[in-house]
């Protein structure tokens, strides 16, 4: 798990709203640690290609379903946008993370039957 992720991200202005904070930290309580903004942007990534996967392995054909999604969808987002603020603390790396994330977020769901 990675403490300095979750730190990091909480401590980020403007605030994520109440629920959408609790989504993210729960998400990043599996990543990758580190302590580096390189590190905290790839353990945002990794958490927010995770929860991608979850929206792409859901039917969202009823209304819970599709509540879950819209949670998941927006964790995954959130958790995107937080890997690039991260990464823009070290500017010389952004470049790397964006053709990471391209080619991570893109396989994402490729392996579904």
């Amino acid at each position: 798990m990675t403490h300095a992720a979750r730190r990091w991200v909480a401590e980020r202005t403007p605030q994520a709203p109440p629920a959408l904070a609790t989504f993210v930290a729960e998400a990043l309580a599996g990543a990758p640690g580190g302590e580096t903004p390189a590190e905290i942007a790839r353990a945002c990534l990794w958490a927010g290609e995770r929860a991608l996967a979850g929206v792409l392995s859901r039917d969202a054909g009823e209304r819970e379903a599709a509540r879950g999604v819209a949670h998941e969808l927006l964790t995954a987002d959130a958790l995107v946008t937080y890997a690039f603020e991260a990464a823009a603390e070290s500017p010389d790396r952004i470049g790397v993370l964006a053709r990471d994330a391209m080619a991570e977020l893109s396989r994402v769901g490729l392996e579904r039957p």
